[in-house]
């Protein structure tokens, strides 16, 4: 497969993910780069009125996490570790994270994202190691058209 077939096929894999008829995000894929954004809502808060932290985790390993598989042709990655740091809290707008390849070796990546609020301020960061796993890019749902 073709590296721009490849990187359409993993944006169309990340769309489709049951998870996200739930968060209902936008995403762009480039080589060792993915941008992904989501519209908050109510439902994603906590109890003093702030987006909970989940939501940051999961947009900042999205976004690291594509980045790293947008090299890996063959196999479906797993996220290893991943550190989270929440330094502002958002309310409203929208969140949009950007994870790029820090590093790679034969049997991992580390990859590091950042996610920003409406005004473009940084709100939170994330870095993840991800290794190979033994599962066909072609065995996962909505990869193949």
């Amino acid at each position: 497969m073709r590296e721009a077939e490849h990187i359409q096929a993993l944006e169309r894999m990340y769309l489709a993910e049951p998870n996200n008829a739930y968060y209902q995000p936008e995403a762009k894929f480039e080589k060792g780069r993915t941008e992904i954004t989501i519209e908050l809502r109510y439902d994603f808060f906590h109890s003093a009125g702030g987006v909970h932290g989940s939501v940051y985790f999961k947009l900042l390993d999205d976004a690291a996490f594509f980045a790293a598989n947008t090299l890996e042709t063959e196999v479906f990655l797993l996220t290893n570790t991943f550190n989270t740091y929440l330094t502002r809290p958002v309310s409203n707008g929208v969140m949009r994270a950007v994870g790029t390849v820090v590093n790679q070796n034969r049997s991992q990546f580390v990859a590091e994202s950042v996610v920003y609020n409406s005004g473009n301020q940084e709100i939170g960061r994330g870095s993840g190691l991800f290794v190979r796993s033994k599962i066909p890019l072609e065995k996962t749902l909505n990869y193949l058209a």
